[in-house]
C-alpha cells in the first residue's frame, strides 16, 4: 500500500492506526479479563462497544476490512447485550470469543508493523459470535414470548416524538456540529476523516468545513483554529449522537445543535459558527476537559505522544554530550595547569548536564504496569488448559524502567509465569491434601534497588526437588561436585543451563529445557540477572535483577597494559592493594584470595585478555572485588583511572563477541573502553 484512493501518504495515518489500535487492544484484554474476575459485565459492556466500534471505524478508513468486519460483528453482540440485557449468556464462552477476535487483530496488526499483508480470514470467529448472538436471542425471545405485552387496543399511544415518525414517514432532523480535538493530538485532517467516515453510517452529510481535509493536509492548520465543522441529516435522537460523538478519540470539545426551520430561514447555511454560537438554549454542549467550565482558549494539553525513534535520538545526542563534556575535562593537554575559573565553570556544565541528562532519561522511563498486566492473560490461558486454578497478585506495576529495557523482559516474564503454572502450582485435589488452598497463588512484584529494578515472580506451589535436580546434573554433567560442596542456590541454578529439565514427558508448554534459556540470554542482553531460590512445598522465588537503563552508566575506568575497562559502579564492592604472600592457590593452580574468612577467585585481566603489561606482581596492582548473581569474584588490574559516567555502546558486527565483554564506549581521552560485563567474567 504506497498511496491510499483518498490521496493520503500511508506513513503518518499507519503509525496513527498501528499505535492507537494496540492501546485499544490492551484497554480491551484488561476490561475482558476484569469482567472475568469480578463475574460481571455489567461494568465494561459499554467500554467494549465503544473500543469495538472504534476499531471497526478505523480499519475500515484503512480499507484492513477483515479486521473491520471481525470488530463489527462483535460491535454488534454487545450492542445487543447492552440494549437487551438478555438472560442465558454463558460469560466464559463469551469472555473466549472475544479473546479470539483481539488475538486475530493483534496478529494482523503485526503483519502490518512488519509491512505484511494483513490478508487473513477471520471467518470463523465472526461465524462463532453471530451463532452465540443468534443463541442468546432466541433465549431472550423465548423468555419475553411468556410476558404479556400491552396492545395498541388497550389505550397505549406512542408520539411521534417516540416512534421517529410524522404522518407515516421517517423523521430525518437536520444538525451542524463543530469540533475540537486536543492540542498536540495532530493530524487533524486524518480525524476528521475518520470521524465522517463513521458518520456516514447514520446520518446523510450534507457539507463540512473545511471541505479538502481528503487531499490537503494542510487542512488540519484550519481545524486547530476554528475547529472542523458540518452539517448532516439523520434518524438519530441527541443522546444517540452525543454517545456516537464520544467514541471519538482525542475530542476535546463538541458543539451540537438542531437546526429548525426558523434557523434555516433567519441564518446563512454557510457561515456554520454563527449557527453554533446562536441560539444557545437548542445546542448542546458536550466539553470533554477535567474541568467542566474551563473555557477551550484556556485549556491546555498536559501530554503529547512522541515517536520512540525521537527519543533515541535525544538519548544518543544526550550521550555525545556526555562524552564531549569527558573529553574537555579530561583533555591531557589540561594536565598541570592552574585553571581555577575553567575548572569552576566545567562543574556547573558538569551539573546542567546531569540535570538535562536526568530529564531525558524520566522521559523514557515507563512503568511496568503495562507488561505486569499482560500476565494475566497469561494466568488465565495457562490455568484453563491445564485445569488449575490459579490467581495473580501484582505489586510495583508502577515501577519505571527504561523503554528499551522493558521491551525485553516481556519473554521472559511470560517463561516464568507459565513455569510457575506448569512446574509449580499443583492440581487442586494434590493442594487440598497438603492442606492448602486450592487456589494457587502467582506473586509478581517489582522494586527499585541501588540503581537496579528486581522483578520478583513467586508461587506457593510445590517447590523445587533439590535431589531430582542433583540427578540430572550430573546425568547430563553439569557438575561433579558432590553435595556437600554445594549450596542450595547452587544446585537451583543448575535450572537457568540450557537444555536442563526434570520433566520426563514433552507437552506443549514444558519438557524441551529451552524455556529458562530464553529468559536467561534475555536478561543477559540487558545486562540483568537470573536467580533462584525455592522451599520444598512452599514454592519456588525467581528473581530478575536489571539496570533501569542501558543508554549512560556509572562506571570505575581501570587500567591494565595500555588498554582501559570500565566496571560498573553497581558491580564494586570494594577494591584494595594486596602482597603476594595473601595469594593462595588450590590444587588446580587457580588463585584464590582469602578476605575477611570467604575465598575469592583471582581474575588476571591480562591474562584472561592476553594483553602486554609490565605489572604482573600483586604488590604492584590492585584488586577490585565485583560480584554479580550473589557470585563474587576478584578482578586483578595495573590501577584504578577514575570514576566516570560511559555511554554505553554495543560492539561493531565485525568483532567477534568476547564473553566477559558487553559493550564499549568512548572515554575522556579520546579512546576506547571496554565495558566488562560481570556475569560472563564470572563464568569464565
Amino acid at each position: 500500500m504506497s498511496v491510499l484512493t483518498n490521496g493520503f501518504t500511508p506513513e503518518p495515518m499507519l503509525d496513527m492506526f498501528i499505535f492507537e489500535t494496540r492501546q485499544l487492544i490492551e484497554q480491551l484484554e484488561h476490561e475482558v479479563l476484569v469482567c472475568e474476575e469480578s463475574g460481571s459485565l455489567n461494568s465494561s459492556i459499554n467500554e467494549i462497544f465503544r473500543i469495538m466500534h472504534t476499531i471497526k471505524g478505523s480499519a475500515a478508513m484503512m480499507s484492513y476490512n477483515n479486521i473491520s468486519e471481525l470488530a463489527h460483528a462483535i460491535e454488534d453482540l454487545f450492542f445487543y447485550i447492552r440494549e437487551k440485557n438478555p438472560i442465558g449468556i454463558i460469560r466464559s464462552t463469551l469472555i473466549d470469543i472475544v479473546l479470539r477476535g483481539m488475538d486475530f487483530i493483534k496478529n494482523e496488526i503485526e503483519k502490518i508493523e512488519s509491512g505484511k499483508s494483513a490478508d487473513s480470514k477471520p471467518d470463523k470467529i465472526i461465524s462463532e459470535t453471530r451463532d452465540y448472538l443468534e443463541n442468546i436471542s432466541r433465549e431472550h425471545d423465548l423468555h419475553n414470548s411468556t410476558v404479556k405485552k400491552p396492545k395498541a387496543s388497550e389505550g397505549v399511544i406512542l408520539s411521534d416524538a417516540e416512534t421517529g415518525k410524522s404522518n407515516g414517514d421517517i423523521f430525518h432532523v437536520k444538525y451542524n456540529a463543530i469540533i475540537f480535538f486536543e492540542d498536540g493530538s495532530e493530524m487533524e485532517n486524518v480525524r476528521a476523516f475518520a470521524l465522517i467516515n463513521n458518520l456516514k453510517q447514520i446520518a446523510n452529510i450534507i457539507k463540512i468545513h473545511p471541505s479538502d481535509i481528503e487531499k490537503n493536509n494542510q487542512s488540519a492548520e484550519v481545524i486547530k483554529k476554528e475547529g472542523f465543522k458540518f452539517e448532516f441529516l439523520t434518524d438519530r435522537s441527541l443522546d444517540e449522537l452525543n454517545a456516537f460523538f464520544e467514541q471519538t478519540i482525542f475530542l476535546k470539545s463538541l458543539e451540537l445543535k438542531e437546526i429548525t426551520a426558523d434557523d434555516a430561514n433567519t441564518e446563512p447555511e454557510s457561515n456554520v459558527s454563527e449557527i453554533i454560537s446562536e441560539n444557545g438554549r437548542d445546542s448542546t454542549i458536550m466539553e470533554l476537559n477535567s474541568e467542566r467550565n474551563i473555557s477551550n482558549s484556556t485549556v491546555k494539553q498536559s501530554m503529547i505522544s512522541v515517536s520512540v525513534s525521537k527519543m533515541d535520538m535525544l538519548m544518543d545526542i544526550v550521550g555525545e554530550l556526555v562524552i564531549s563534556e569527558a573529553m574537555v575535562i579530561h583533555n591531557p593537554e589540561l594536565e598541570g595547569l592552574q585553571l581555577d575559573g575553567f575548572f569552576k565553570a566545567s562543574r556547573q556544565l558538569h551539573k546542567i548536564i546531569g540535570e538535562l541528562q536526568d530529564v531525558v532519561m524520566s522521559i523514557r522511563m515507563v512503568p511496568l504496569s503495562l507488561t505486569f498486566q499482560k500476565m494475566n492473560r497469561i494466568v488465565r490461558d495457562m490455568s484453563h488448559k491445564l485445569q488449575k486454578e490459579v490467581k495473580l497478585e501484582i505489586s510495583g506495576e508502577e515501577t519505571e524502567v527504561d523503554k528499551n529495557i522493558i521491551e525485553h523482559i516481556s519473554d521472559p516474564l511470560m517463561h516464568l509465569i507459565r513455569n510457575a503454572i506448569d512446574h509449580g502450582i499443583e492440581l487442586a485435589p494434590e493442594r487440598e491434601k497438603k492442606g492448602k488452598n486450592k487456589i494457587g497463588n502467582i506473586f509478581l512484584d517489582a522494586k527499585n534497588t541501588s540503581g537496579d529494578v528486581w522483578i520478583t515472580v513467586k508461587d506457593d506451589g510445590k517447590g523445587l526437588d533439590k535431589n531430582k535436580i542433583l540427578k540430572k546434573a550430573y546425568e547430563k554433567g553439569i557438575t561433579n561436585k558432590p553435595e556437600s560442596e554445594l549450596t542450595d542456590k547452587e544446585i537451583y541454578s543448575f535450572i537457568l543451563i540450557p537444555g536442563f529439565t526434570t520433566n520426563d514427558n514433552v507437552t506443549e508448554f514444558s519438557g524441551r529445557g529451552v524455556g529458562m534459556d530464553v529468559v536467561v540470554k534475555n536478561i543477559a542482553k540487558i545486562g540483568g540477572t537470573v536467580s533462584v531460590d525455592s522451599i520444598i512445598d512452599k514454592g519456588t522465588t525467581m528473581i530478575i535483577k536489571i539496570p533501569l537503563t542501558l543508554a549512560i552508566i556509572d562506571g570505575m575506568v581501570i587500567q591494565t597494559g595500555q588498554t582501559k575497562f570500565i566496571i560498573p559502579t553497581v558491580s564494586i564492592k570494594e577494591s584494595f592493594r594486596v602482597s603476594n604472600e595473601n595469594i593462595i592457590k588450590d590444587t588446580t593452580g587457580s588463585e584464590m584470595i582469602m578476605v575477611r574468612g570467604s575465598c575469592y577467585p583471582v581474575v588476571r585481566l591480562h591474562k584472561l585478555f592476553s594483553i602486554e603489561t609490565d605489572i604482573v606482581e600483586f604488590n604492584d596492582g590492585i584488586i577490585i572485588i565485583v560480584e554479580s548473581n550473589d557470585k563474587t569474584i576478584c578482578i586483578f588490574a595495573d590501577g584504578l583511572v577514575g570514576q566516570q559516567q560511559v555511554v554505553v555502546k554495543a560492539l561493531p558486527t565485525y568483532i567477534k563477541k568476547v564473553k566477559g565483554i558487553s559493550g564499549c564506549t568512548l572515554l575522556g581521552d579520546g579512546n576506547i573502553g571496554l565495558i566488562l560485563d560481570m556475569t560472563g567474567l564470572i563464568g569464565n
